[in-house]
């Protein structure tokens, strides 16, 4: 008589499983195991930790696209004193834009997030235009394989201007991550947060969108030269509008606008070969051709005036009667047909003090 017991264990208990035994075997130190019981019990060892080991996916999708894809990253400026008149910086530093940076990872990595705090990196680079915290935290990333490559590009020295990099994204990575900061400002800055440039099992070919500025929410100052000036505690990255924060002295605040136009825009097109690698290197390739910078309707900016003064002494002779006069002055110019600077001087007639005693 043969007495067989099969069982088949579990891979995540990590026990091991009792072979076919004979009884005259039970006595013997060697254990024997049939080669077709040793085939099945690697086949379902396998199958257990297939899915038990994590899938990289994306926004509920796993690329399965053929390979790696290139692409050319184009940054467009459009920050003017036509399309962004209220206190535009002419100098000390004059309107400009810092080296932009751009992460190529999955979708347990941001760069940052709407919504969000920012992280320490984050808030230097949105404060100080550092990224020297950033690029740390992507290699530590990276080494858990949920970042694939790094690109930075040189800053803009004008409001208006280009600046463009070529991109290689991977299956494992097709998530696309960018940040460019608002100079000067206290913790302004555009970007593009986990841009999935795939879709199933296909590359996109072009995609082009709007930027508008981010508050990271680590510094106070309304304006674009504003000192510095700590948020504590700390409040989540969030975007401005043109009544969001809403208060006059914002350098963002238009009041007649339902939208901002946009602050800056990116291009982002595939090609068909594959670009050197060029890892953490400053990257400014020349523009295409057909690359030419929007043309959008001038933002009119409204003249304001402060309150006006107390009135003034009555003076003038008594038999004519008196005047007295009270003045305001201008806050801010009117520019693009805005509305026009009101009367900045009013007077009306008076009794002079000295003819009250008089009467």
């Amino acid at each position: 008589m043969k007495v067989r017991c099969v069982l088949i264990c579990s891979a995540h208990l990590h026990k091991p499983c009792p072979a076919v035994y004979h009884p005259s075997q039970m006595m013997s130190s060697e254990v024997f195991v049939p080669g077709w019981l040793q085939q099945l019990l690697v086949v379902l060892l396998r199958f257990a930790l297939f899915f038990a080991a994590p899938v990289n996916l994306t926004n509920g999708m796993e690329c399965s696209a053929r390979g790696p894809a290139s692409y050319i990253l184009v940054f467009t400026g459009h920050w003017s004193p036509q399309t962004f008149p209220k206190q535009y910086p002419l100098f000390r530093p004059p309107a400009q834009w810092s080296k932009l940076m751009a992460v190529t990872h999955n979708e347990q990595y941001r760069l940052w997030q709407e919504g969000a705090p920012a992280s320490d990196g984050m808030k230097s680079f949105a404060e100080q235009g550092l990224t020297v915290d950033l690029v740390k935290d992507a290699k530590e990333a990276r080494k858990r394989r949920v970042v694939g490559s790094m690109y930075r590009t040189a800053g803009i020295p004008s409001g208006i201007g280009h600046s463009s990099t070529e991109l290689l994204l991977t299956p494992r990575t097709p998530l696309l991550s960018l940040i460019v900061k608002v100079i000067p400002s206290p913790d302004w800055f555009v970007g593009v947060d986990s841009l999935n440039l795939c879709e199933g099992g296909q590359w996109k070919q072009e995609v082009t969108f709007d930027l508008h500025p981010f508050d990271a929410g680590t510094d106070s100052g309304f304006t674009f030269s504003s000192p510095n000036f700590p948020t504590t505690p700390p409040e989540n990255i969030t975007m401005i509008t043109s009544q969001k924060p809403n208060h006059p002295a914002n350098s963002f605040y238009y009041p007649r606008l339902t939208e901002l136009p946009p602050l800056a825009t990116v291009m982002v097109k595939r090609q068909g070969h594959t670009p050197v690698r060029q890892q953490n290197r400053l990257s400014n390739h020349i523009l295409p051709d057909t690359t030419k910078p929007n043309r959008f309707s001038e933002t009119p900016l409204d003249c304001e005036v402060s309150m006006w003064s107390s009135w003034g002494l009555c003076l003038g002779p008594c038999s004519r009667g008196g005047l007295r006069h009270r003045t305001r002055y201008i806050l801010l110019k009117p520019a693009n047909s805005g509305t026009p600077c009101p009367e900045r001087e009013e007077q009306e007639e008076c009794t002079p003090h000295n003819c009250l005693a008089h009467q």
